[in-house]
């Protein structure tokens, strides 16, 4: 289960690899509105040690350009690839949409099927572009990877810490 600290902070993007030569990177955005990574403030590592400014933001193919106040070469841009960039939680808006949540805030649920047997904990939520996936930690430490749909994640219950979803059966 995440700590404190992992759930008082959301990964809102992430740095790829360095963009020409005056220090620019790719930056790949998680936020619902892609562009509105810039408008959150100073951006920092999991840990806090470094805290990052967009200072300026451009569309991609599939990305943005992002250049970052003090990265100034393309060594300095190179040194930030596949850096995760995070905002404390408090920063985000409140949502008032019923059955609308942030990831972070389903990381660490404990996913139970709907007759209460235990299934494991959910570890992350991706994109690869389709849709969104859920992945779910097993007791045996090896990982079930789920469409993120009602179809198979039915319920989410905040309060107790809980999902409940329909894994695929085992077929013979």
């Amino acid at each position: 289960m995440p700590s404190d600290l992992s759930r008082d902070k959301v990964c809102v993007a992430r740095i790829g690899a360095a963009h020409g030569v005056r220090g620019e990177v790719k930056l790949w955005s998680f936020t619902e509105n892609p562009a509105a990574v810039a408008d959150y403030g100073p951006l920092e590592t999991q840990n806090g040690v470094r805290r990052f400014e967009i200072e300026a933001l451009r569309p991609a193919k599939d990305h943005f350009v992002a250049r970052i106040v003090g990265i100034e070469n393309r060594d300095a841009a190179e040194k930030l690839r596949n850096l995760d960039l995070y905002i404390p939680r408090s920063r985000l808006p409140e949502i008032d949409e019923a059955d609308t949540f942030y990831h972070a805030d389903l990381i660490g649920l404990k996913a139970t099927t709907r007759s209460g047997d235990e299934v494991g904990i959910v570890s992350a939520i991706h994109n690869f572009g389709a849709s969104d996936v859920i992945e779910i930690t097993l007791p045996s430490g090896q990982s079930l990877l789920m469409p993120f749909t009602d179809a198979t994640v039915p319920e989410i219950d905040l309060g107790a810490r809980r999902i409940i979803v329909l894994p695929p059966t085992e077929t013979e």
